[in-house]
């Protein structure tokens, strides 16, 4: 099972509530288009110094005017809530542990997982971590979601926004300390999933056929500790443990793919730097970021971010540019408790027997009488699980100050150079990031950040809680890879391993594919060998690139297997240039014959109590064992047995395609198989379906530059880039953007899903900068008065 598989097997289905009845009040989208918030004329908002200018452009992006600092975040949060409040109180009571409130009882074990996950450290501590204004950032901010609150709220005032009407529940005041929620990057942290399912498969195969069956880069020796027992193990053990990110209804994963990369000024046709980003997240509505633009004595920071926190997390100021790729950092170990049998309560440790820490916590839940739980805790961290004998301890970076996620991005807003992006680069912890960096002196570089513990281990299996394996210290800052200027042109990353040959620390061994990240470095190459400048049509062109090099690679041993056949699904493949288009027949041919193949590939190399717990191969991995077949796994003759695996495969292949698309070859079409469909929270109640957007058909797939990645049986896209940037420091005001399906997550706004038939075109928007691009482009200008 791949990264991303085990994570599917944790995200539970959260219903907002139950499908109502008759008493859900008709006229459901008349109501929405009423309750949209105003965003033009004036508006007294009590909290404010002096008045703020917000002019939000025909692409729904606010760019906010202020007078002082304090104004500034106090108007972000105003406006951010305008736009998105009832996403912002999910994501805030996922943090907090309180979705039961309003989700009924499924929600609980979610709940308890978060509050065992909260940061427990002094503030003082917390809030010297960051920016040193963070603090008066954070109150501001959380001010002006209140007064927006407030506003809706009054007598005789406009009402809460139409969701919290069909959902039942109003929203609480925000506090700062709101903003330090963990669970906001905890599903980007890993790896205690991955640990619970190596040490299931090593119960299973033994730690030598285990260690050969995953995909670790650099590869290494599986290191169990003596006598470890695995048994019973597995990472089911840890259902509902799962981020804010995770989508509320909607049964997603939580997806930390991205692609990123800053090149040169030699290499292009302006002679500046160009830098493109695409983090791939799930795939939403209300999109998983916000895109605004902060303009005060001091910052003039575009960009997006999540709604739920101030600053803006990528994007440029004044005089440079950054975007980020999850790096992938260990930052998770869990430890296995010997318990006293006399005493459960008890845990052994190097020094002898000690008692858990215990806190109680009261959960409300809607409908039913609080419930109360008693939460635990070793010397390692939160008690996740115990069967009276053992119990899983987690140590992780989340309860380390500093640790709440992209809060280090309010540093690098107002870094101007490389020497002040580099100490921003010392606040950034969580989540673990390949950030790349350009700026308008002609300068590229990228740092691959976060807080890496320091272990004498490989941190792949979970390891005894009672000595010997415990986190000596964090790697310094710099000494994580990182380069200024290389001598290569460019900088290119996609959650592939950035670490070198013979690092000296253990900070990961299990990263994403390799194919997108080589996929762009070839492109760019290319361009180099060729002599050609590049432009940002060609960055476009790259963000939305769908060759596939795993099918590349594929049809090449197809090729030799049957290269001679008359068969047309043979020719239909060996005649096609790999590009996995929507209206292409070879690439749904490719994507079922690949889902075969793979199938096929794990039953040959797995012995069969191991399939269940892996689950899937990586692409690579399956390119790397039919490439290189083996006789302990394909037979006497392997290559022969190889050959006839593609073969067969791609016979049940395309009689699977010709049961879903019909038997005319012509007719086949990979966007007809291949769609997204976003699903709002509320879609469940009756009249709320208009909320939905889609389906929409969709290129690529998970390997893709353009990654559109589906997993399992079904073929819709539940991952991908809701958000692109393409900045050009040369000109700011030429610079791109894209955010799916809008900027608002008002039902009832003409923001709500305007961006999406621009994203499902490949297409994006001027994201102006200047104040007068910003006037000429501007529809709504709203004006926040003391």
């Amino acid at each position: 099972m791949t990264a991303r598989r085990t994570l599917a097997l944790f995200v539970s289905t959260l219903l907002i509530g139950p499908c109502v009845s008759a008493e859900n009040p008709p006229g459901m989208q008349e109501q929405a288009k009423a309750a949209v918030s105003t965003i033009q004329g004036k508006l007294k908002v009590r909290g404010l110094q002096k008045p703020v200018n917000v002019l939000r452009d025909r692409w729904g992006v606010a760019h906010i005017y202020a007078q002082n600092q304090h104004d500034l975040f106090f108007a972000q949060g105003f406006v951010v809530a305008q736009d998105r409040l009832f996403q912002m109180e999910l994501w805030k009571r996922s943090g907090e542990g309180r979705l039961a409130e309003i989700l009924g009882a499924a929600a609980l074990s979610r709940d308890v997982n978060a509050r065992l996950l909260r940061y427990r450290g002094g503030l003082a501590a917390e809030y010297r971590s960051y920016a040193p204004d963070t603090k008066e950032i954070l109150e501001a901010f959380t001010d002006g979601i209140n007064a927006f609150i407030a506003d809706r709220k009054r007598p005789n005032g406009p009402g809460l926004p139409v969701e919290f009407r069909i959902a039942g529940f109003e929203p609480e005041n925000w506090k700062p300390e709101d903003c330090l929620n963990r669970m906001a990057a905890f599903s980007m942290t890993g790896n205690a999933f991955r640990e619970l399912q190596h040490a299931q498969l090593v119960a299973a195969v033994g730690t030598e056929k285990a260690g050969e069956l995953l995909n670790l880069d650099p590869v290494v020796a599986l290191d169990p500790a003596p006598n470890a027992d695995f048994s019973g193990l597995s990472a089911r053990l840890l259902t509902a443990l799962v981020g804010s990110d995770t989508r509320i209804e909607f049964s997603g994963k939580a997806l930390a793919e991205s692609n990123n990369w800053t090149i040169s000024g030699k290499l292009t046709e302006s002679g500046k730097p160009l830098l493109a980003n695409d983090p791939h997240r799930v795939v939403a509505v209300p999109s998983l970021r916000y895109i605004v633009h902060l303009v005060a004595p001091g910052w003039d920071v575009i960009g997006a971010g999540e709604p739920g926190l101030p600053g803006v997390a990528l994007g440029h100021n004044q005089n440079i540019a950054w975007g980020f790729t999850i790096f992938g950092l260990d930052q998770q170990d869990l430890y296995i408790e010997e318990l006293n049998p006399s005493n459960p309560l008890q845990y052994r440790t190097a020094s002898g027997l000690e008692m858990m820490k215990m806190q109680k916590e009261t959960f409300a839940v809607r409908g039913e009488a609080n419930v109360v739980k008693e939460l635990k805790f070793t010397s390692h961290g939160p008690v996740l699980w115990e069967d009276g004998k053992r119990a899983l301890a987690m140590r992780w970076v989340g309860a380390e100050p500093g640790t709440a996620g992209y809060l280090g991005s309010l540093a690098v807003d107002r870094a101007h150079n490389w020497r002040e992006f580099e100490a921003a680069m010392k606040g950034w912890k969580v989540p673990s990031e390949n950030i790349v960096y350009a700026d308008r002196e002609g300068n590229i570089g990228g740092h691959s950040i976060g807080l890496a513990p320091i272990r004498k281990w490989t941190g792949l299996l979970p390891v005894p809680g009672n000595g010997g394996f415990e986190w000596t210290g964090f790697v310094p800052v710099d000494q994580l890879p990182h380069s200024f200027n290389p001598a290569e042109g460019f900088v290119a990353t996609a959650n592939n391993r950035m670490t070198p040959e013979g690092y000296p620390y253990k900070v990961g061994f299990q990263w994403y594919s390799v194919y997108r990240a080589k996929r762009i470095k070839e492109v760019l190459e290319q361009a180099k060998t060729a002599g050609k400048k590049l432009t940002l049509a060609d960055m476009q062109k790259l963000q939305t690139d769908v060759l596939s090099i795993p099918a590349r690679e594929l049809i090449g041993l197809l090729r030799h297997a049957a290269g001679n056949s008359a068969d047309p699904a043979v020719q239909l493949l060996l005649s096609w240039d790999a590009n996995v288009t929507r209206e292409s027949a070879a690439a749904a041919l490719f994507e079922l014959w690949m889902q075969d193949v793979s199938a096929a590939v794990l039953r040959k190399v797995a012995p069969e109590g191991a399939r269940e717990i892996l689950d899937e191969l990586a692409p690579n991995q399956v390119v790397g064992y039919l490439s290189h077949p083996s006789s302990s796994a394909f037979g006497a003759n392997p290559e022969h047995a190889r050959d006839q695996l593609l073969v067969d495969c791609l016979k049940s292949a395309t009689e699977r395609l010709t049961k879903l698309q019909g038997s005319d070859a012509q007719k086949w079409s990979w966007g007809k198989l291949h769609m997204v469909r976003f699903r709002h929270p509320l879609d469940r109640y009756e009249g709320a379906s208009f909320m939905d957007l889609g389906p929409v058909e969709r290129p690529g797939d998970a390997e893709t530059v353009n990654s559109t990645g589906y997993y399992g049986k079904s073929l819709e896209q539940v991952e991908g880039a809701s958000y692109r940037e393409i900045l050009d420091p040369g000109d700011w005001d030429k610079s791109l953007a894209i955010n799916v399906p809008g900027q608002s997550g008002q039902p009832g706004s003409a923001h709500y899903s305007d961006l999406l038939p621009l994203w499902a075109e490949g297409q994006y928007f001027p994201l102006v900068y200047t104040r007068e691009a910003v006037e000429k482009e501007a529809t709504d200008k709203l004006t926040l008065e003391p």
